[in-house]
């Protein structure tokens, strides 16, 4: 055949990866940048990987980098990916020695040869560094004489915390307000508790009865207070309980036993109907205690004269669950968590607001612990994570461990 033979031949795949291959993209792209070229459809031209569209890294925005600056303040390297776009930046930018201000944080640092701890700064230039920057940063001075040489450090971004600001916002406001509704209160209980000690001399026993009332009230007035404020706190977020170790189902019984010397007035009694030992759970034996208080005393406030209330201690996939049967006043209600009821008087009440809001806290500070407290039907079920490692024995029915005071 002759050499210059015009038959196609066949490509094999070492061409179309090879320099073939290339000649040929190379080809097609002088083509479609050509005037008659611009009719053919994108999609069936081959694209050099200069035409094509940049990967997703590429321009995802940058959450943190290494730097080190010079004397004078600018950045003189940092890490390989970001250095093209700040090194040569100058993160004083001529400000002055009393610049004060958020954002002249690193310029007064750097000034007085200060460390820094997130510290605002703004980059402008690419995508990948510009916007909002903190800066944890540290001055570098030479072993030999001390000499001041720069700050080496990092950048990261601001975590995105506009909800939590705006629930710190909001207990913020209601802490304000109850400061504000605490100073009479707390004036009025200091006034009565000198008229009721009799501090600046004798005192009638008809006003002495009268203050002492006053500063009772003015008490729990307090008390509610603080039980607001905290309510406010778990469910915005801003309060964490502290952790620990207690014995829940121990914190239990001893609580049921002193209620029911109370219920036994009424002929009423809370019954207890488990076989567990212990009940460890991650949770401060303070809290844990305010926790059981809050819901059994709710419990047993509203339980009407001969009234047995059973509840039902146990265990499953590593959550312990308490199952109070509910009262028949709160029973009645739709929403246990808003009900305003209020027993008329004796040795236990639910709280200053009402079992509605001391059952809300008390489901509050059993969600902040990993838990839960919800009706189920004509009851009422907490649920609280058993601690890590525990060895609680299995809830057994056939040997029930019963308080009854």
């Amino acid at each position: 055949a002759p050499a210059n033979d015009a038959s196609p031949r066949t490509s094999s795949p070492e061409d179309d990866s090879g320099i073939a291959a290339l000649v040929r993209r190379i080809e097609a792209f002088n083509k479609a940048r050509s005037p008659g070229g611009a009719a053919v459809a994108r999609e069936s031209v081959p694209q050099l990987p200069l035409d094509r569209e940049p990967r997703d890294g590429s321009r995802r925005r940058s959450e943190r980098f290494a730097f080190a600056t010079d004397v004078d303040g600018k950045i003189e390297w940092a890490d390989p990916p970001i250095a093209p776009m700040v090194v040569g930046t100058d993160l004083v930018r001529g400000q002055e020695r009393s610049a004060l201000g958020p954002q002249g944080a690193f310029a007064n640092a750097f000034f007085n040869r200060q460390p820094l701890r997130e510290g605002p700064v703004e980059l402008a230039g690419a995508e990948r560094i510009a916007g909002s920057w903190l800066v944890d940063a540290t001055p570098r001075f030479t072993r030999a004489d001390g000499r001041f040489t720069g700050y080496v450090g990092r950048f990261r971004r601001p975590a995105d915390t506009s909800a939590q600001d705006r629930a710190e916002s909001e207990a913020d406001r209601i802490r304000q307000l109850l400061h504000e509704l605490r100073t009479p209160v707390n004036a009025i209980q200091g006034f009565a508790e000198v008229i009721q000690q009799q501090l600046f001399g004798a005192t009638p026993h008809e006003y002495r009865a009268l203050a002492a009332a006053i500063a009772g009230d003015s008490a729990r007035m307090l008390a509610g207070f603080d039980e607001l404020d905290r309510l406010v706190r778990l469910e915005g977020g801003v309060l964490d309980l502290e952790p620990g170790s207690s014995d829940f189902a121990a914190i239990l019984r001893k609580q049921i036993e002193q209620l029911q010397t109370v219920l036994s007035s009424r002929v009423a009694r809370l019954e207890c109907d488990w076989s567990l030992s212990s009940a460890p759970i991650a949770l401060e034996k303070q809290d844990a205690e305010m926790l059981a208080w809050r819901l059994l005393a709710t419990i047993a406030a509203t339980t009407g004269a001969g009234e047995r209330i059973v509840l039902e201690l146990g265990q499953d996939d590593g959550q312990l669950s308490l199952r109070c049967a509910l009262p028949a006043t709160l029973a009645a209600a739709t929403d246990i968590f808003a009900t305003q009821n209020r027993p008329s008087g004796g040795a236990l009440s639910p709280g200053i607001f009402g079992a509605g809001f001391s059952l809300r806290l008390a489901r509050a500070e059993a969600r902040a612990t990993g838990g839960e407290l919800a009706r189920d039907g004509e009851a009422l079920v907490l649920t609280l994570p058993l601690l890590t490692g525990a060895a609680v024995p299995p809830s057994r029915v056939d040997a029930p461990d019963r308080a009854t005071g």
